[in-house]
């Protein structure tokens, strides 16, 4: 890696050291090498044949790599496509140093992988001026890579906060969700409430005057359940809601259809696209599902066991009406019921 340097008295103003490996057989050529690159600020190495050089490199690699061509044993040519070949000083830069002036050389000395070339005897400015150019080239590089680097871990944050968002909007969307859910549920018998259940007439109402079909309505009252809190305690009263709430949930199967706790111990049932005979066949599924329970109850002056009194309504919507009719329809229907025994079912008018 480069540093940045600490400014000195007189030393040339260059942005970064580097580590500089000078490779040259001749004593007198590094020798002089090293004196005007150190003097310029530059951390210098030596290596006198390319086996050193390559020993030099492995045990710490450099920035740049000064290379003489004319080597006994090995030449500089070899020296550096064996670094080139090597993954882990493949990206060291190496300017060939030679006597030569020949174009074929300078051409063999790029094609193994040479940075740049400079021709013996050389001129100080222009070693100067062609290191500081790799050396830029280098603080470039390293420059790139840091920013690269900074903006994979920008864009690996940025990841993470999109993650996290998308997490806690995710725990957002269930908590309103649960909160809809509490807010149109009995927490007793886990039916629609009595919000829900007008919410929902209304909304069927206005879709079913649309399209011209039917919309029936059930209303069920247990019957004296007042007698059964007073005689069994209000705690088996609240099984008693449950137990009667599944019974006509189960009898309810297509999902438009809407089973809801309308009061204390009444029970509504929305039948969209439903017609009278429709609704009285649900009726008749609930009363008989309710009879196989045999609930017990004492307390009543028409039955053993739980029984249940009905109403039902079955109206086409139109401008000229309103849900308002439907139920009140069906409320009249129930109240007949009440008055004429108890445990059956009437249909309003």
């Amino acid at each position: 890696m480069l540093e940045k340097p600490t400014q000195i008295g007189d030393t040339p103003d260059i942005h970064y050291h580097a580590t500089l490996l000078i490779v040259d057989d001749h004593l007198d050529n590094v020798r002089s090498l090293a004196l005007l690159l150190s003097d310029s600020g530059y951390l210098v190495r030596k290596a006198t044949s390319g086996e050193m050089a390559l020993e030099t490199i492995q045990i710490a690699k450099p920035d740049l790599v000064l290379l003489d061509v004319r080597m006994p044993e090995m030449d500089g040519y070899e020296v550096c496509e064996r670094i080139k070949a090597n993954p882990n000083t493949c990206d060291v830069p190496i300017i060939f140093l030679s006597a030569s002036n020949d174009t074929d050389d300078k051409i063999q000395a790029f094609e193994v992988g040479g940075a740049d070339y400079v021709t013996k005897p050389f001129q100080a400015e222009e070693v100067l001026a062609r290191v500081r150019h790799q050396v830029t080239i280098l603080q470039q590089k390293q420059q790139l890579q840091q920013q690269q680097q900074q903006l994979a871990l920008q864009n690996y944050q940025l990841r993470q906060e999109i993650k996290q968002r998308e997490q806690l909007e995710a725990k957002l969307q269930q908590a309103n969700l649960q909160l809809q859910h509490m807010a149109n549920t009995d927490s007793l018998t886990q039916l629609a409430n009595r919000r829900c259940f007008d919410a929902v007439l209304q909304q069927e109402w206005q879709r079913l005057k649309r399209e011209q079909q039917p919309l029936s309505l059930i209303l069920c009252d247990i019957d004296y359940f007042k007698q059964y809190n007073d005689l069994y305690g209000h705690p088996a009263g609240d099984v008693c809601l449950e137990r009667v709430a599944q019974a006509i949930a189960g009898c309810v199967n297509r999902s438009a259809d809407k089973v809801a706790r309308y009061g204390g111990e009444e029970f509504a049932v929305i039948l969209p696209n439903t017609d009278l005979a429709g609704a009285v066949s649900i009726v008749e599924a609930i009363r008989a599902t309710l009879e196989s329970l045999q609930i017990p109850h004492t307390g009543s002056v028409i039955a053993a066991h739980i029984t249940l009194s009905l109403g039902i309504a079955c109206l086409i919507p139109t401008s000229n009406s309103s849900c308002q009719e439907l139920l009140a329809a069906t409320d009249a229907a129930l109240y007949r019921a009440k008055q004429q025994g108890r445990n059956t079912w009437r249909v309003a008018p």
